[in-house]
């Protein structure tokens, strides 16, 4: 039995789910409502263009079978849970949908060529011998199947809404059908009325029709674009292969993927992907990791290295043992950190539904009024003409661009960052990447390499360099310091044998002794070899030198005499002065902060073009400096590696996180970095401001486009210029409204890929 103490009631956990049956903004809000009321349930964000919903809730309260109720209940589809579900149900939802809209369209265009004929005798000759009451029955009968059956998800749409009270773009829709559909229907069927009462008999079948198939037109072209928008998606989940070969009892088993346990053998072949998470255990290879990366260049691979889900081995055959699987593997979470990005809302979207949900109601009220003006105010009053502009301005205004505007984009950006190796959390992050003024970048292990390398080797007369090396590197090879192992790695580049040590002795905190071809070697600081007699004048001049631009030195004495130095000091990434210049050129300010000395900090600070640096800073106090940038009005990305720069990514306005894998990092960090590149910050960046560009383009286009409409169809150019906007002309308008948004969205994948290139 299930424990249940006020510690677990207060826990919130994240589910998201798959819905069905939305059509437009309308919808989201709607949705989002719903399960908002579910006790228990703390947030619900609705992702319309994933057909997705994120629910924060205490899983104590509300489970998925309240989920599936209140979805039933409101009108739309469950489709399941996305922690439940290996494949996407939307894939197939999405099939089956775009086969059922192509085949009405074909029935809908097929008899619209006939309904429009038939409206117009006067271009088909010999249909002018047929009676035009007869023409208006045979119209009657075509026009009802293309409204009723055609455009019955416009109907039963409108009628969820009504249900709940409320309206949306189907309500405008069917309102605008069924308002043309149903008028021609009394003409026809009681035409002596329309005679009696004065008016000039008029029949807009051909309105009705043409609505409701050019809508459903925009639909389906919508559909067909809205599936591209999550091949990001689709290609990461085609990366993990299905099955896997493991060595069992001392048998190879080819067994499903999903029954991986930790701990188990798993034998490799040239061209497989690798198909969990591990450490290598025998044999090499080189592994292309570039679809976790962005990078190109394979990674050799030996015994203990690490290996990762989706990755392909291009040499020899190795074994891994399996360390992490199912959702714990890296692939695995990046999926789903692109999902979840996905289906986040960006604070400009939350202004785009705020609008949405009074546009509605606003339209109804304009087109009664138009309807009211033309029908019965004006002094040259018609019914029909009344009737013609209060369609026009229902279809017109429909809003279904408006839910598509914002996730169509936030889905392609963050996209694009996943296949470039930019993970970027959500719609939020990328909002605020754009607006930044200040980058601030840690140093160590950031903006370089984190581990020492030997940069100057400094000898006295009579003392070769390949000797020094081999002296030190000999002593040093037992030790497991930093420095030393540096000093080790120097010597094997440099092909010097190491020779073997007797009597070895670590000095702790000032290096090591021993007795390497029967000399005895000191290496160490300059205090040990003070203490232990050695006169270095020789070196002092030098080394004081190398010490001034942030140097470390190691001194060696063999015998008891000084015979030279090892420099070393933490290299800058290849990337980062690269970085920072493109940083520079966006007009950003590039800041550095470290916990070393100023000296040593400004050494790198000089050599890489930064101009403000922060240093001799805790790891502790790196969120307070954080913090006083932005007090003084600075909005500020910190770019850290994740563990002891976790508070300082947490407190900046956008955390970058680099040398991805590490769950604090991820956690921490609002844009991750797959690979040690800082050139991918100001990528990050660049592709924040590309998608933001492309979101607001996409909402001029769904408000204005269609407000800017309104007023032509209600007729305010009429007087003027005699321009009526025809409910046919208004549907086309309305459909490419929602296509150009999808289409401009999807357009974000050409004009980065463009910018990669230059």
């Amino acid at each position: 039995m299930l424990e249940v103490t006020p510690q677990r009631l207060q826990e919130v956990k994240k589910t998201t789910l798959f819905v069905g049956g939305m059509t437009c903004a309308a919808c989201v809000r709607r949705v989002e409502n719903a399960l908002r009321d579910l006790p228990g349930v703390q947030e619900a964000s609705v992702n319309f263009a994933a057909s997705r919903a994120t629910v924060a809730h205490n899983p104590l309260e509300v489970d998925a079978a309240a989920f599936r109720k209140v979805l039933e209940d409101t009108g739309y589809q469950y489709l399941g849970l996305m922690e439940e579900t290996p494949d996407d149900p939307l894939l197939e939802a999405n099939r089956r949908e775009i086969r059922d809209l192509k085949l009405r369209l074909i029935v809908g265009a097929v008899l619209n060529v006939f309904i429009m004929a038939g409206s117009m005798p006067h271009l088909v000759p010999f249909l002018m011998a047929i009676p035009h009451e007869w023409m208006l029955f045979a119209l009657l009968v075509l026009t009802t199947p293309v409204v009723f059956w055609v455009g019955s998800r416009f109907m039963m749409g409108a009628l969820k809404a009504t249900r709940q009270k409320t309206a949306d773009m189907n309500t405008l829709v069917a309102l605008g059908s069924l308002s043309a559909y149903f008028y021609s229907a009394a003409a026809t069927i009681f035409p002596t009325f329309f005679a009696k009462a004065g008016y000039e008999l008029h029949v807009y079948y051909d309105g009705a029709a043409m609505i409701v198939t050019l809508v459903l037109l925009g639909r389906f072209l919508e559909m067909k674009a809205r599936g591209r928008t999550s091949e990001a998606i689709k290609k990461l989940m085609q990366l993990a292969p299905k099955t896997a070969r493991v060595v069992r009892d001392g048998q190879e088993v080819e067994v499903p993927v999903d029954t991986l346990v930790p701990g188990d053998l798993v034998l490799v072949r040239p061209g497989e992907r690798i198909a969990t998470d591990g450490k290598l255990e025998s044999g090499s290879s080189t592994v292309d990791e570039s679809m976790l990366t962005g990078e190109s260049m394979p990674v050799n691979k030996t015994a203990g290295s690490e290996v990762f889900a989706g990755t392909v081995n291009q040499g020899g055959s190795f074994m891994f043992t399996a360390t992490k699987v199912g959702a714990e593997t890296v692939l695995a979470q990046i999926i789903r950190l692109v999902e979840e990005a996905q289906g986040s809302k960006a604070p400009i979207q939350r202004f785009a539904d705020r609008v949405a949900s009074v546009f509605v109601p606003v339209v109804m009220a304009l087109a009664a009024a138009t309807f009211i003006v033309w029908g019965f105010v004006v002094d040259d009053a018609d019914l029909s003409r009344a009737l013609l502009n209060f369609v026009s301005v229902l279809i017109i205004a429909c809003p279904c661009a408006m839910g598509l505007a914002t996730p169509t984009a936030v889905m392609v950006g963050t996209g694009l960052g996943a296949e470039s190796g930019i993970l970027i959390k959500g719609g939020e992050s990328l909002e605020k990447a754009c607006h930044l003024t200040t980058v601030v970048f840690d140093k160590t292990g950031t903006l370089t390499r984190g581990k020492p390398d030997v940069t100057d080797i400094l000898t006295v007369k009579d003392t070769d360099q390949g000797s020094l090396l081999k002296w030190a590197a000999s002593l040093e090879a037992v030790s497991e310091h930093p420095l030393a192992r540096a000093i080790v790695s120097r010597a094997r580049q440099e092909e010097e044998r190491l020779e073997p040590v007797f009597e070895f002795e670590a000095l702790a905190g000032l290096g090591a002794r021993g007795e390497v071809q029967g000399q005895e070697v000191l290496v160490g600081s300059a205090r040990l070899l003070g203490e232990k007699g050695v006169d270095m004048d020789s070196l002092t001049r030098e080394a004081d030198a190398m010490l001034a631009v942030g140097r470390t030195c190691v001194f060696v004495a063999v015998q008891g005499k000084a015979v030279g130095a090892l420099c070393l000091a933490d290299a800058p990434r290849e990337s980062s002065r690269e970085a920072i210049e493109t940083l520079k050129s966006m007009g950003l300010k590039v800041a550095m902060i470290s916990g070393d000395r100023e000296e040593t900090a400004r050494v790198v600070a000089r050599e890489l073009g930064v101009q403000r640096v922060l240093a001799e800073v805790l790891p502790d106090q790196k969120a307070t400096e954080i913090r006083r940038l932005q007090e003084s009005g600075e909005i500020v990305a910190m770019v850290g590696d994740g563990i002891n720069d976790a508070p300082a990514l947490a407190a900046a306005d956008v955390g970058i996180a680099i040398g991805a894998g590490t769950d604090i990092a991820v956690e921490a960090s609002d844009v991750t970095l797959m690979r040690d590149d800082l050139r991918l910050v100001p990528a990050a960046i660049q592709l924040s401001s590309m998608t933001m560009k492309i979101i607001k383009q996409n909402l001029f286009w769904a408000f204005f486009y269609n407000s800017l409409g309104i007023p032509v169809a209600a007729g305010v150019l009429y007087p003027f210029f005699g321009i009526l906007l025809n409910p046919m002309f208004a549907a086309a308008a309305m459909a490419l409204s929602s296509v150009s948004v999808v289409s401009n969205a999807l357009r974000l994948r050409w004009v980065w890929q463009r910018h990669k290139m230059n």
